[in-house]
């Protein structure tokens, strides 16, 4: 099953967009965003960027568990994993994410 992008509003009047797997997991988040013209650049930053590996961060927490991120290609962030409990666990959410992003449906819950 094909993943899906879900835009909504945050609590703050945000519009943010989540990644979720064809399981129904969240795989990636975003940050919140004025206008949702501006979320909905995010996601189709997120299909692009997302098939180039070298656009993600995987990294250790303080905690000792590991989280990634996705960048564009000036750097910013796109949006940011969930936590995993090792280094190869947050490798296959990257990959879920490339393989998710690439023909995902965006689904509007704020319309």
């Amino acid at each position: 099953m094909a993943g899906k992008f879900e835009i909504y509003k945050d609590k703050a009047g945000e519009f943010r967009f989540r990644l979720k797997a064809g399981n129904g997991q969240n795989i990636l988040g975003s940050e919140g965003y004025g206008k949702k013209a501006s979320c909905m650049n995010g996601v189709e930053s997120v299909k692009k960027n997302a098939q180039i590996e070298g656009r993600f961060e995987c990294h250790k927490t303080p905690s000792g568990k590991w989280t990634f991120k996705l960048k564009a290609s000036n750097g910013q962030v796109i949006g940011t994993s969930q936590t995993y409990s090792s280094e190869s666990g947050c490798k296959n959410g990257m990959k879920s994410v490339a393989t998710q992003s690439a023909n995902a449906t965006v689904d509007d819950q704020t319309a």
